[in-house]
């Protein structure tokens, strides 16, 4: 199939080339790359339930990440928990990579994809706390003069950016993005390139909003927020991260420049699973970086340890009176579907009992999950060196802590 593809793509030249690619886009980009939040399974399928009957937690965890591990050909995972308010308790399986096959730990690096838009998020709302942005701000007074913007487009506020709900799609949908997306399914590589580079402003000029603005998860959005900080303060995110939550946390080991890290040698890598499509599951996958717009939507790496000390923030007030009013913030929900709320970056969603406050990240080669359960003071993290849409480990974890306590309790 990939042949296939990559004879029509070099017909750019041609009508029928640009005809194909011009259905192709809307067939692939519609599909493909706007299905991508439905197409990830945050629920055990009812066959793995049998690997969460055991008496105690820790043999259910050991059996469900086994399973998954075999079953998905994951090389390693790293997850931390905390249970009714208590300390962090860690479990690290397999493996970084089968070559260097240095052992997961809790001080392990992941990718973590969009797990990037909550922290960016919980910076913005400290700086609308502050006084130096507004959640009626609008495009047309964030953006430069200069950037062409359509009637719809000059509307989108700041609030609509941070809960998804500005109208904007996933990402650009044209033809560069197109070829690039094809041949990601064949390689790996990075395909965000576009929303990276100041070009995404471009899209900007002739946007129409839906006529029914329900939340649609956009990566352009979040560029686009990447581009008002870097503008409007002359700080990257890794500097405003790090004053306002890094530091405050004692996160040393998270960052939206990785490299700088002094684990990141010894990080996890990405590994090909659900995607890419036409690369064996298993296989290595580049690195992604970025190096402008997109930091802020999906640059951030970090480890369990860091990310459980997270957690426990929002479950939990701190010292810091900002941070606690940005990560109480989090919880409110902004637009109500089902059982389902939009919150800023998070969702809230009712599963079995529990109000489960979550967010999952996925880039090139990796998965990850973080949610907590603030009524009961449980929190997970999940990180997988795989990319698999079937990131359900954490919901599944975070609702049999909640069954066993009330077992207990009996």
């Amino acid at each position: 199939m990939t042949h296939f593809f990559a004879r029509y793509l070099t017909a750019q030249n041609t009508l029928w080339g640009d005809l194909l690619l011009r259905f192709l886009a809307v067939v692939f980009c519609s599909f493909l790359l706007s299905a991508c939040g439905t197409l990830s399974q945050t629920s055990a399928p009812v066959g793995d339930r049998v690997y969460l009957m055991h008496d105690t937690f820790h043999e259910n965890v050991d059996d469900i990440v086994r399973h998954y591990m075999q079953e998905k050909q994951v090389s390693g995972i790293s997850i931390a928990i905390i249970h009714r308010g208590g300390p962090a308790q860690f479990y690290s399986f397999g493996v970084t990579d089968d070559l260097h096959r240095y052992p997961i730990t809790p001080d392990t690096l992941f990718a973590l994809g969009s797990l990037s838009k909550g922290v960016t998020a919980e910076v913005i709302i400290q700086l609308v706390n502050q006084g130096q942005l507004h959640w009626n701000d609008t495009l047309k007074a964030l953006l430069p003069d200069s950037v062409k913007l359509s009637a719809d487009a000059q509307r989108i506020t700041l609030l609509q950016l941070v809960t998804h709900t500005s109208g904007l799609p996933r990402q650009d949908m044209d033809l560069p993005m197109l070829r690039q997306f094809m041949r990601y399914l064949g390689n790996g590589e990075n395909f965000y390139g576009s929303l990276d580079s100041d070009a995404l402003l471009e899209y900007l000029a002739d946007f129409s909003a839906p006529a029914v603005q329900v939340p649609h998860y956009s990566n352009l959005g979040y560029a686009l927020l990447g581009y008002i900080l870097q503008h409007r303060f002359h700080q990257d995110i890794q500097t405003l991260a790090s004053n306002l939550i890094f530091t405050p946390l004692q996160m040393s080991q998270s960052s939206f420049k990785p490299e700088q890290l002094a684990a990141y040698p010894w990080r996890a890598l990405g590994h090909a699973g659900d995607q890419p499509k036409f690369i064996a599951r298993g296989t290595l996958t580049p690195d992604w970086h970025f190096k402008g717009n997109m930091v802020a939507a999906a640059s951030l790496y970090s480890n369990a340890r860091d990310l459980i000390t997270y957690l426990q923030a929002h479950l939990a007030a701190t010292d810091n009176p900002a941070l606690n009013q940005a990560f109480e913030a989090v919880n409110r929900p902004w637009y109500q579907h089902g059982t389902q709320a939009q919150n800023i970056a998070w969702v809230t969603d009712e599963l079995d009992g529990q109000k489960i406050t979550y967010q999952v990240g996925y880039i090139g080669g990796y998965s990850s999950f973080i949610g907590y359960d603030k009524r009961n003071g449980n929190a997970i993290v999940v990180l997988q060196n795989a990319f698999n849409w079937s990131n359900y480990l954490g919901i599944a974890l975070l609702v049999d802590l909640a069954a066993k306590a009330r077992v207990n309790q009996r």
